[in-house]
């Protein structure tokens, strides 16, 4: 049976991949300062009585693809590392469920299904990011007690640093090394919205990754030739708009 990215990430462990922090704390740093980043986005606007729409749409995303993932990740390293100490490990998934509470709540006020003003929208998202520091900071301090486990990255986890080399409207593969590489921009690829478009850029024919791009959403996308090397390609991929 098929697995969902988040279940293969619980029933497999990690495989080593180049990039990324090297250890949980410093991986822990990383993500809490670009959480912190788009935050500030975020209220820079609701704190004028703006609606942040895009800034929003930013964090949501951030917070789904690198911060619950890193979740799952994590609470299978911890496990290995944690399970003669099952007390350890229950304090962690607390904590990570009362994340993943606090991120379905800001969802929820993006979809409309939970209205919100402009400025109850930023007190819920600086309750998220004091949720986030505090789980953190006590990750941190029970990480202190014992030997402290590599980072997710370091053992395979896609790096969280890839994420920016991914979001914007260019994706440079070369940036991108091995099958890992792939995955992200797969999975940039995917979440285009219709009449969306993104380049990707490489120094090899990026042609296996239209090819199942091409598997995955049969129809769903058109594929250009911007420049056909070598050295050099670059292609423009479209997400089809639904009819």
């Amino acid at each position: 049976m098929a697995h969902s990215p988040e279940r293969r990430a619980e029933a497999e462990p990690p495989r080593r991949a180049a990039g990324g922090s090297a250890t949980l704390t410093a991986q822990h740093a990383e993500l809490l300062s670009a959480v912190a980043t788009r935050t500030a986005d975020l209220l820079a606007e609701a704190d004028q009585g703006r609606w942040p729409q895009r800034e929003l749409e930013q964090l949501l995303d951030y917070l789904h693809l690198e911060v619950l993932r890193q979740m799952v990740d994590e609470e299978w390293l911890l496990f290995c590392d944690s399970h003669h100490h099952p007390q350890k490990l229950t304090q962690l998934r607390q904590g990570h469920l009362d994340i993943r509470l606090a991120v379905e709540g800001l969802a929820d006020a993006a979809a409309g299904a939970r209205p919100q003003s402009p400025t109850q929208l930023a007190a819920t998202t600086r309750d998220l990011l004091t949720k986030l520091r505090t789980h953190v900071d006590a990750e941190d301090r029970i990480l202190a007690a014992g030997t402290e486990p590599p980072s997710t990255s370091a053992l395979g986890s896609t790096p969280h640093s890839w994420y920016e080399f991914t979001s914007g409207p260019l994706i440079d593969m070369d940036n991108l090394p091995g099958p890992h590489g792939v995955d992200a921009a797969l999975g940039r690829i995917l979440r285009l919205r219709g009449g969306e478009k993104v380049d990707l850029q490489a120094s090899s024919d990026p042609r296996p990754i239209w090819r199942q791009l091409a598997m995955a959403d049969p129809g769903g996308y058109t594929f250009r030739y911007l420049q056909h090397g070598p050295p050099h390609w670059r292609v423009q991929i479209e997400r089809r708009t639904s009819t």
